[in-house]
């Protein structure tokens, strides 16, 4: 009987499932190698992680490693129900928590090895944590995709830790009762993207769609302290926020919490058009209406240097057991294209 052990936590409503112990062996060689043998050799792993029946369609995988950069606290291979992440916000954010949790991490800042590059994360309570981020930018501006059933849509395409296109203006209003519809039209808009052969840098393909639209004035969850009120009988605030968004991730699952790379992508348009100075702080709402602060520094070559405010909670520790015996041992793999 094969043991996986985990920490799962939620940042905004997104859950991560962090394994602690029982992962495969992946070798010694840099991380983008190991998440290669990881693919490769070993992607069962991740199915049987993240997949039903002991997962869901919106858990984020987050293997700890061994760092090969020594000023790092930690490595982490981040993946989900459809396969591997460069690096995922919310994911480092539940990633810190549960580290402070373990007694790995105190208060204070510490470095995380990614497949992407080194981020760093401030702990800056128990729950909340900072994350500045790998540099964004923006790639192609103002791009016109016509997408079947949807319409015809305006959006840039960005990279903030993963490929983004973001539709300034959703097609479809943005509140939890759309969230069936909304997930229909952002997944039609990815395979457009796809169909039309339109790509980040270096024809690489672009994984996430995100749409904004006009922040909900009513009640959230986010207990964020630059709220306009004092919590309420439920213990939720009203947060004054910029802009609220829907993303898709790749595999067909919306994210819950309003995205960390997605919101990292969003600076970086914010900046290239002037619309947010650095140092400013941008308040992304989510399709739950929870929110992250985010400001970004400008780098000499003109990239953003994006920092993410959340919270994390940590919800379970356990272990998954994956039973020789079982049929679904690895997951039940659905198609997203059916």
């Amino acid at each position: 009987m094969e043991s996986i052990e985990f920490i799962d936590s939620h940042t905004a409503g997104e859950p991560t499932r962090v394994v602690i112990a029982g992962g495969p062996t992946l070798g010694s060689g840099s991380l983008g190698e190991r998440m290669g043998v990881m693919r490769t050799e070993f992607d069962h792993f991740r199915r049987s992680v993240v997949l039903e029946p002991r997962g869901s369609q919106a858990v984020v995988g987050a293997l700890l490693c061994e760092p090969t950069d020594a000023s790092c606290d930690a490595a982490v291979i981040f993946f989900n129900n459809t396969g591997y992440l460069g690096m995922c916000g919310h994911g480092t954010i539940g990633l810190a928590v549960t580290l402070n949790y373990l007694g790995r991490v105190g208060l204070g800042t510490s470095r995380i090895e990614t497949t992407v590059g080194v981020v760093t994360a401030e702990l800056l309570s128990t729950n909340r944590v900072a994350i500045q981020n790998v540099p964004a930018f923006r790639f192609r501006n103002q791009v016109e995709v016509s997408v079947p059933g949807v319409g015809n849509l305006v959006g840039d395409i960005a990279w903030g830790g993963n490929w983004f296109y973001l539709v300034k203006e959703s097609p479809i209003p943005l509140s939890e009762a759309n969230i069936p519809a909304l997930t229909q039209a952002s997944w039609a808009t990815l395979r457009e993207l796809q169909k039309q052969g339109i790509t980040g840098a270096d024809a690489t393909s672009i994984d996430h769609v995100e749409f904004f639209g006009p922040p909900s004035t009513t009640e959230d969850q986010s207990g964020d302290p630059h709220a306009t009120s004092s919590p309420n009988r439920h213990g939720s605030r009203v947060t004054v926020a910029n802009s609220r968004n829907f993303v898709m991730c790749p595999g067909g699952a919306y994210d819950r919490s309003p995205c960390g790379t997605g919101t990292s992508a969003k600076l970086a348009c914010l900046a290239a058009d002037g619309e947010l100075e650095p140092g400013e702080t941008w308040i992304q709402q989510g399709i739950l209406r929870s929110s992250f602060e985010a400001s970004y520094q400008t780098l000499a070559d003109g990239r953003v240097l994006p920092t993410i405010i959340g919270e994390a909670f940590v919800t379970a520790e356990g272990r998954l057991l994956i039973d020789p015996a079982d049929p679904f041992r690895h997951g039940i793999i659905a198609d997203p294209n059916q």
